[in-house]
């Protein structure tokens, strides 16, 4: 049986480039709709960014991370916006991007 963790990357996983999914969007998703701060926890230490992309989970206001574990928040926006995802006021357009937690 599968780690909450374990759980939390594998949606994470399924996030397809340019499109973004919030916390809760990944707890929900990966079994537990209470896991947001422990999809959070998750994501501040993950084991391999190459194949687990953390930086495509914003909070529920679209916002990036300010502790994103890969370089802060700036990073963050850096490698969202070079997926193609814009932002409005320091935000993600979440109407625009949001996943919608189909598989790729």
């Amino acid at each position: 049986m599968k780690n909450s963790y374990e759980m939390i990357y594998d949606v994470v996983q399924q996030i397809p480039r340019g499109k973004v999914a919030t916390y809760g969007q990944v707890a929900f998703l990966a079994g537990n709709p209470r896991w947001s701060r422990v999809v959070g926890y998750a994501l501040h230490v993950n084991p391999d960014q190459s194949t687990i992309p953390c930086h495509r989970v914003v909070n529920r206001f679209g916002e990036p991370s300010p502790a994103f574990v890969f370089g802060g928040a700036n990073r963050q926006i850096e490698l969202l916006q070079s997926e193609g995802v814009e932002f409005v006021d320091g935000k993600v357009d979440l109407p625009r991007y949001i996943w919608d937690g189909k598989t790729k």
